[in-house]
């Protein structure tokens, strides 16, 4: 179980570098001892297995460590997101937590839990690093992002949380990704589990990862030779944004993994035509892990694969249920797979109300079409009425990203005197191609109906995002008034 083949990884190679960071090179070995002087300290003050763990620290080696470290006790671990507010904070260690863990010198306020700090565990003595865990216990939460309220902890067993690195049992499609991680550059907060989980899956199978709290930028993925990276859509439009008024030697690169939400067509499109076909997608959920992945092959294979979300992983089960029962027909998308949750924390009304029978509800629209790819059309909850018309934003913004002008596009509403609730979408231009707005307006009238057509566009250089490297559509809706006075 984990963190088991992360630490079998770094005995077999101690004389490799694990990690690069600030211009140092960590070896297997020394990361290795850090991890065990942690875990030295964890016990020492009095944790151990089903105890929970609270990280709030920086991207850098150590926070890793004590993440391994926890772990190897059988810890409850949870990572907190870097710009969640006081609230979203108070919030989180309301979850039953008995120790925070800090970058030193770090000053997290006036907090009703132990804390400590990375500099303070690694002084500790090494100590035997022996499973704690049992396959049921609680490995770790997950929060999710909190768009739609304060955030949630998903809670997933040792043996869920393991099965993604046993190498020699990974799906087809992953083992080929993994091919490409020989340098992976980590970038974002521990916090998302896509690059907590592709830090771990690097080191096991023999990769170095280059760790940075610095910008995603071209000259950062030159300078490090970078051959495999992580980000969400918005990080994506700005990088290839940048590229194209300073362009950069990116030739070392491998793949280039999307997820946290759907990349519009064009961006994927855009992101082939700059980078080669090695971009990949993965569609998940903090509930369901990963869902399905969008790979080069489909992308290569089928002439529409870029408006969907790549086929289920082979360890998926996957039912779209709808009034006709049929699986092409647009419904809601319901999954089980044993790597996802197994219930949010102490909250049994919310699991009850998506987990059903060992099936999750992802509250996901969408249907699989003949060629066996996932299509999403709609989130369940996100609708907007518009003269008690039921429009979905997803289906706007992907007419919207359809037109070549637009590299990206999101919707949002407003209440609305007239109509119940406004459209407002937010387009992100396409390099040197200006937005027409008549055009857009019609192109969503003709594609959909009146009803779905904006009531303003605004036209954004980039998109804000939420903690979770996710669009912040609450962010956008706020601008309105100050952008459409």
């Amino acid at each position: 179980m984990f963190p088991a083949p992360v630490l079998d990884a770094l005995r077999m190679s101690p004389d490799r570098t694990a990690i690069e960071y600030g211009g140092r090179e960590i070896s297997c070995g020394e990361l290795l001892t850090t991890v065990a002087r942690m875990a030295a300290g964890l016990r020492a003050a009095g944790l151990g297995r089903g105890c929970g763990v609270a990280l709030m620290t920086a991207t850098n080696p150590d926070a890793y460590a004590a993440h391994l470290a926890a772990h190897a006790l059988g810890c409850r671990v949870a990572a907190f997101r870097p710009r969640w507010s006081g609230k979203q904070i108070a919030h989180a260690l309301g979850y039953q937590f008995d120790a925070l863990i800090v970058d030193p010198g770090a000053r997290p306020g006036d907090l009703d839990v132990p804390v400590l700090d990375t500099a303070t565990l690694r002084a500790n003595p090494a100590g035997p690093l022996t499973a704690g865990a049992r396959p049921d216990d609680i490995a770790r939460l997950t929060f999710t992002s909190g768009s739609t309220g304060q955030p949630k902890g998903c809670a997933q067993t040792y043996r869920a949380f393991s099965l993604a690195y046993q190498r020699d049992d990974w799906p087809p499609q992953l083992a080929s990704l993994m091919t490409a991680f020989q340098r992976c550059l980590i970038h974002e907060s521990l916090a998302s589990p896509v690059m907590m989980t592709y830090l771990g899956r690097c080191l096991v199978a023999g990769g170095t990862v280059v760790m940075s709290n610095e910008e995603l930028t071209p000259e950062l993925l030159e300078r490090h030779r970078v051959t495999a990276t992580m980000m969400p859509p918005p990080r994506l439009h700005v990088l290839l944004a940048t590229l194209h008024q300073r362009p950069a030697d990116l030739s070392a690169l491998r793949a280039v993994v999307l997820g946290g939400s759907p990349a519009d067509p064009g961006l994927l499109a855009a992101a082939i035509d700059r980078f080669g076909p090695i971009v990949w997608q993965g569609y998940g959920q903090a509930e369901g892990g990963v869902i399905s992945m969008l790979t080069p092959t489909d992308i290569a294979t089928h002439p529409d694969a870029l408006t969907t979300v790549g086929r289920p992983l082979p360890t998926v089960e996957l039912s779209v249920r709808n009034y006709e029962d049929h699986a092409s027909v647009p419904g809601q998308i319901w999954v089980r797979s044993p790597h996802m949750m197994s219930r949010y924390w102490n909250d049994p009304d919310q699991t009850a109300e998506v987990l059903q029978d060992g099936w999750l509800h992802t509250r996901d629209i969408g249907y699989l079409g003949p060629d066996g790819l996932l299509r999403l059309t709609g989130r369940s909850r996100d609708v907007i009425l518009v003269n008690a018309e039921v429009c979905y934003p997803t289906a706007i913004e992907r007419v919207l990203a359809s037109h070549p002008s637009v590299s990206a596009a999101y919707v949002t509403s407003t209440p609305d005197p007239a109509t119940g609730e406004a459209v407002h979408a937010f387009v992100v231009p396409t390099p040197g191609h200006p937005i027409d707005n008549e055009a857009l307006l019609s192109l969503v009238t003709s594609s959909l109906s009146k009803a779905h057509t904006p009531k303003t566009i605004t036209v954004l250089t980039s998109v804000p995002t939420t903690p979770a490297g996710k669009p912040d559509k609450h962010a956008l809706t706020t601008l309105l008034p100050l952008l459409n006075p």
